[in-house]
């Protein structure tokens, strides 16, 4: 388990990143890998979408393209501090400050799950995952943005010292034991030689 896929010092990451995240995300997640995500989701302007890890609202700001009903759940309230500047606390988001693990919604809330650059500081992935398919109506879909694995094998044992890399056959598991189906995977970059990101949609079965 990496460094970082430990709650408290996440926070403490967040902390003092949050005062940076904005300038340095678009090197890592752009506005193009967001746009190219978010055009896999079939978004209704009526539906009710939940973003988990949503920090200072980046993914945040490219769903409120598609619907007026979305919310927004972070661990760091440092990173949503950030986000209440730019929506308000309750005016264009209802903002929930959470654990990915322990989702404080209700069975079928939700009719779109997103989270994007969060998976990789969870503790228990499939744990997460099982939350997600739970709150997600049956039969619709969540997409998960995480760090692509490296290739190489120093650049592995660096990514795995520090938090959660994983490939699209992990990404199959963790899914599949979460209880997802019609699992899919697409790879984003930024730019060539920037990290790469698994963009992973998945469907919660019907009842």
């Amino acid at each position: 388990m990496g460094v970082l896929e430990n709650k408290a010092r996440a926070r403490l990451f967040y902390k003092y990143l949050s005062k940076v995240y904005d300038t340095i995300n678009p090197f890592i997640w752009n506005d193009e890998m967001r746009d190219e995500a978010l055009e896999l989701l079939d978004i209704q302007p009526d539906d009710q979408v939940l973003d988990v890890g949503c920090g200072t609202g980046f993914a945040t700001q490219g769903l409120l393209q598609y619907t007026e009903n979305v919310h927004g759940l972070d661990q760091s309230i440092h990173q949503m501090q950030k986000a209440f500047k730019k929506f308000g606390k309750n005016d264009q988001v209802r903002f929930y400050r959470g654990d990915a693990e322990r989702l404080p919604f209700k069975d079928n809330s939700f009719d779109v799950i997103w989270s994007s650059g969060s998976i990789e500081y969870w503790p228990s992935p499939v744990d997460a995952l099982v939350e997600f398919r739970r709150v997600v109506k049956p039969g619709h879909n969540v997409l998960v943005v995480g760090p692509d694995y490296p290739r190489t094998t120093a650049m592995q044992k660096v990514a795995d010292s520090i938090m959660l890399f994983y490939d699209a056959e992990e990404a199959d598991r963790m899914f599949e034991e979460a209880g997802f189906v019609d699992i899919e995977h697409h790879i984003q970059q930024a730019y060539p030689g920037s990290p790469k990101a698994i963009t992973t949609i998945a469907r919660a079965p019907d009842e």
